[in-house]
């Protein structure tokens, strides 16, 4: 046994298999890849010193030192789940929840798998959801109203806010399909300069992101309505009063009729962070920072192509 250096994930992911005998089933589990929970199970027995699973085609069955190392496991993970709950509990500013602040699809695709991943790993957790509207891009994290957030760069931030990138994708101009605009299937931004806007009301470096400011080529945009959700910015340009870009993973999640969504260029891309506050002492971010990453990670289908990235 070379290193016994065993932390409470690889427990975590080991428990997993043990119930489920199955790899598949257990990655399915814990929302991540069959392959990538089979290299740690292997890490793990090499740590051991032993074999914990007898593996077969459709199953996989625990050993008799795979059985003992289960039911101490359980014990172990039992008694960690109790110190985190208790410290929790016990600490005025912490609680014994973690609030995830977001704006309308969130992480997109990656919210559900990151939400699930967590809960598998930090069963005694509770996760407390908390929207916000376009005038609060931090999600909540400016005024201490949430723990971590998912943010859209670049955002009003104190000092002491961290963010790291989780995708990045295409923005999309968004109108009505009555409009001349949605016969193109792209346009660049430089045939877009004469067409009213529809803004979010946000602070400036956010408005001004979501207006292409720094696209327009010192053109000034011409405003036709101001908005402070997604509901109200596709109900303006269905009523005729301007467009507007958007992330493309909203087409996927507010696709209403009546609406186009068309790839522009010439435009940077948006991207999708998680983001939480240095000053933050609650011990579950961290770790929601680490499912984010892990999930990530393990589902790249939302993230743009390197060629995309160089391209915007």
């Amino acid at each position: 046994m070379t290193n016994r250096n065993i932390d409470l994930r690889a427990m975590r992911y080991f428990v997993a298999v043990a119930e489920e005998l199955h790899f598949s089933r257990a990655a399915d589990r814990l929302c991540i890849s069959q392959p990538s929970l089979s290299i740690q199970i292997k890490k793990l027995e090499s740590s051991l010193g032993v074999a914990l699973f007898e593996r077969t085609k459709r199953s996989a069955n625990l050993t008799k030192p795979g059985k003992v190392f289960y039911q101490e496991c359980i014990s172990i993970l039992s008694a960690a789940d109790r110190a985190i709950s208790l410290t929790l509990a016990s600490s005025e500013e912490a609680g014994a929840k973690i609030v995830v602040g977001f704006q309308a699809n969130a992480a997109a695709e990656l919210t559900p798998k990151i939400l699930k991943h967590f809960s598998t790993l930090f069963p005694h957790a509770e996760i407390q959801m908390e929207s916000f509207d376009f005038s609060d891009p931090t999600a909540g994290l400016n005024d201490k109203k949430t723990d971590v957030a998912f943010v859209r760069p670049p955002i009003p931030t104190s000092l002491d806010i961290q963010l790291e990138t989780l995708f990045i994708e295409k923005r999309l101009l968004v109108t009505p399909d009555e409009s001349y605009l949605s016969k193109h299937d792209s346009i660049s931004i430089d045939e877009l300069f004469q067409e009213p806007f529809v803004a979010r009301q946000s602070p400036e470096v956010w408005r001004n992101f979501w207006l292409a400011i720094k696209d327009r080529k010192d053109c000034p945009v011409r405003i036709g309505a101001e908005v402070k959700t997604v509901d109200e910015c596709f109900e303006a340009i269905l009523s005729g009063y301007g467009v507007a870009f958007t992330p493309e993973s909203t087409q996927r999640y507010y696709n209403r009729p009546g609406l186009s969504f068309i790839p522009v260029f010439g435009i940077s891309p948006s991207c999708l962070s998680v983001a939480w506050r240095q000053d933050n002492n609650n011990l579950l971010v961290p770790e929601f920072i680490n499912a984010c990453r892990e999930i990530t990670k393990e589902n790249p289908i939302t993230c743009m192509s390197h060629e995309d990235k160089v391209g915007a």
